[in-house]
């Protein structure tokens, strides 16, 4: 007798609605409660007892999220190996529809992202970042709802024994966060980012960040988003706070909500934003047994064909900056150790000097302001080549009996001048006065 098929005896599968890097999703008939649903088929395959149990939980998870804002999990199982999901389906548009059409109006973003901030926070508080926060997530319903949907690759902060490990990226492309984009963990503030930029982009109808994945993922490493100044200042101030570069700089979700409550954001908007809250507490995992430093980031175009599903690495591309960055320290202590071997090897020069006086057409030392002597090796050089080059006035002769006295110039080496004991040095002068 075969085994039964836990997602086929139940649902019918109808129309396919999109199609991503992380999963299929179809148009349903629940055939028990005679309902249609909306099925996630999901790419990752749970093909052991770990997989199963860790997907499982997750699910469970998921299905006990009950907010307004959020599309609802009614149902999860495993399919031959396959995890899927049923949740309700919401019949209407996404907000990526509506950007396609333009500029959304100010009071409508604003709407919408009181709406999403809203529920995004309710996840937070229950230890779970949806971590994949873009306009083709926020479904605009026909009666006038505002859900966000998508927890199929939420990571569970509890979760000890996550699918996800460290050092790894799930998101999309355009709207992650700076910390996912360089492949650490994330926490809720990632969420506010991408939130951010979802909001500035249904303003505008312009990604912040355009391009393809990669090149995308790693330009706010190197820049902030273009916040027009044609925007109300509230939302220039909203819209700056929520991308911030440093995750610890941004508003929470539930301070987002508030500043939108009331419509399109005032003046004065960072007051609210920067009120003291309540930090979320960050709940330990386990660590990674392997972590990989990669960043596994998908383009966010849903298609026609699963096969032409795209899932962009910039692992390659972040690895190259790094090691730029790497060589241009290696450069800059190289150029360090050279000025500092000239300068030592200045001072030899003139310790060992016979007292002869320099030719007019030998630089005399700078007499700028004294330095403090010092009895041990310069640390790492931190003057400009100005400091280490002398100027360009000749010496004159000096008068006076021919005889030797400690210096008394300032300088930073044993002076050869002629001068009568006027050696710029820290030590006991060498010049010596031309006998007249």
């Amino acid at each position: 007798m075969p085994d039964s098929d836990p997602l086929r005896d139940r649902y019918q599968l109808e129309d396919r609605l999109g199609a991503g890097g992380m999963a299929e999703v179809f148009r349903a008939t629940d055939l028990l409660l005679q309902r249609q649903v909306a099925v996630k088929v999901l790419s990752t395959r749970a093909g052991d007892e770990t997989d199963r149990a860790r997907f499982t939980g997750e699910a469970r998870t998921l299905a006990g999220l009950s907010h307004r804002g959020l599309v609802t999990v009614l149902d999860a199982g495993i399919d031959q190996e396959r995890p899927f999901l049923v949740m309700e389906l919401v019949e209407g548009r996404t907000l990526a529809d509506a950007i396609a059409e333009g500029p959304q109006p100010s009071e409508s973003v604003a709407r919408i992202g009181a709406a999403v901030a809203e529920a995004v926070a309710y996840a937070h508080g229950r230890g779970i970042v949806h971590r994949d926060v873009k306009p083709a997530n926020v479904l605009l319903g026909d009666d006038g709802r505002v859900l966000l949907a998508d927890f199929g690759i939420a990571r569970l902060l509890s979760d000890a024994a996550r699918h996800t490990r460290t050092g790894t990226t799930i998101g999309s492309a355009a709207y992650l966060s700076p910390e996912q984009v360089r492949g650490e963990d994330v926490d809720t503030s990632a969420d506010v980012y991408s939130l951010g930029l979802v909001l500035l982009e249904a303003l505008t109808a312009q990604r912040a960040f355009p391009g393809p994945a990669t090149e995308s993922a790693m330009a706010r490493l190197h820049r902030d988003p273009d916040i027009p100044t044609a925007l109300d200042a509230g939302w220039r101030e909203l819209l700056g706070a929520m991308t911030a570069a440093e995750a610890a700089q941004r508003p929470t979700a539930s301070a987002v909500a508030q500043a939108l409550a009331g419509g399109t954001p005032g003046a004065g908007t960072t007051a609210v934003l920067t009120a003291p809250v309540a930090a979320t507490s960050v709940l330990a995992s386990a660590p990674a047994t392997a972590p990989t430093g990669e960043a596994a980031v998908q383009d966010d175009a849903w298609t026609d064909r699963a096969g032409n599903a795209i899932a962009r690495s910039p692992a390659v591309a972040l690895a190259r900056w790094r090691a730029l960055e790497a060589n241009q320290r290696g450069a800059a202590i190289a150029v360090a150790a050279i000025v500092l071997l000239i300068v030592i090897a200045a001072v030899a020069a003139g310790a060992g000097g016979d007292g002869s006086a320099p030719s007019p057409e030998s630089p005399a030392p700078s007499r700028s302001a004294p330095t403090e002597p010092t009895s041990s090796a310069p640390t790492s050089p931190t003057t400009s080549p100005s400091t280490t080059t002398p100027t360009t006035a000749p010496g004159g002769p000096a008068d006076g009996p021919k005889k030797t006295n400690p210096g008394q110039g300032p300088g930073q080496g044993p002076g050869q001048g002629q001068g009568p004991g006027q050696g710029l040095g820290q030590g006991p002068g060498q010049a010596k006065g031309k006998k007249k």
